[in-house]
């Protein structure tokens, strides 16, 4: 069954300030998903799945979604905060999504074979598809999942601080667990972190962190669901207007509980995100440079 790439494109980037899913960077007017959407196709993918809000739909049909469509099979997904499991609700004055793993339960409908899930609003890199469709091209056993990695040092911002899920490996690459650190910065001595606002202690730069480019069997779908109803029974309550479910808590859950291994697939390559304005001129250099080098075609989409 041929695996579908889910682009996960619904968040409005707050740091950001603005719909940055469909900002041009490239040199060409692209936005950052036409580089995800063209490493994909090269890589093997024939299927997308966009996961956005209605609001932003004809946005986004119009700057992404009618391209796409002249290269790979399109289908719409939607994420809205009111979709929940039966008995609960809305808390009142939620404006937050509910997070990646909700996210990818929106998809649910329209998922029939091995998929990879991703940031729209980032940059992963010719390599992490090509590695990402190899596996999912394979048959697995029910459980058997990958994530791609990246190096620490490969992801950092130079304008802000920035969270990165920092993980733990066995001798075979196989996940052990996902540290989420939320406050890490660059320095000339490399990357740095902080827990209290004050004290900073450095990370080593070679750290395999997850950037949320993630490959699963349909399997996951109905563990993912039960996770969800127990977060919001469980935590939820605790912080219930800005509370949102993860894909790596629930990965994290899935393998503690020993019904999952995930297989992280190492990337040396460069992972760019603008998780700031001032982030955008540095991706936009480094799209020129990379189309100077050859890795890309001018315009992208011929």
């Amino acid at each position: 069954m041929e695996p579908i790439l889910v682009m996960m494109a619904a968040g409005m980037g707050s740091r950001y300030g603005g719909m940055k899913q469909i900002d041009p960077i490239g040199p060409d007017g692209e936005v950052i998903l036409d580089y995800s959407l063209f490493d994909a196709k090269r890589a093997g993918f024939k299927r997308v799945i966009f996961l956005i809000k209605h609001e932003m739909e004809e946005a986004f049909r119009e700057a992404v979604g009618k391209r796409a469509e002249q290269h790979l099979e399109v289908a719409y997904a939607f994420q809205e905060k009111e979709m929940l499991p039966a008995g609960f609700s809305v808390p009142e004055g939620r404006v937050k999504p509910w997070g990646t793993g909700h996210a990818v339960l929106c998809c649910k409908d329209l998922i029939d074979a091995p998929f990879a899930a991703i940031n729209a609003d980032d940059y992963y890199g010719p390599d992490a598809f090509k590695k990402a469709y190899d596996y999912l091209s394979q048959a697995h056993t029910p459980g058997q999942y990958m994530m791609v990695g990246y190096h620490l040092r490969n992801t950092v911002s130079e304008t802000g601080y920035v969270s990165r899920g920092v993980c733990r490996t066995d001798e075979n690459g196989k996940l052990q667990g996902i540290r989420e650190i939320v406050h890490i910065v660059s320095s000339s001595d490399g990357p740095l972190y902080t827990e209290d606002g004050q004290t900073y202690r450095l990370l080593d730069p070679e750290s395999v962190v997850s950037m949320n480019l993630w490959g699963f069997t349909p399997d996951f779908l109905p563990a993912l669901e039960s996770g969800f109803t127990a977060f919001l029974r469980d935590e939820m309550p605790k912080n219930p207007l800005k509370a949102e479910y993860y894909l790596p808590f629930a990965v994290n859950a899935m393998i503690e509980r020993g019904e999952a291994s995930v297989q992280v697939l190492p990337s040396t390559g460069r992972w760019w995100g603008v998780t700031y304005r001032e982030d955008k001129p540095l991706v936009q250099q480094a799209m020129v440079r990379m189309r100077d080098e050859g890795v890309y075609p001018a315009p992208l989409w011929k």
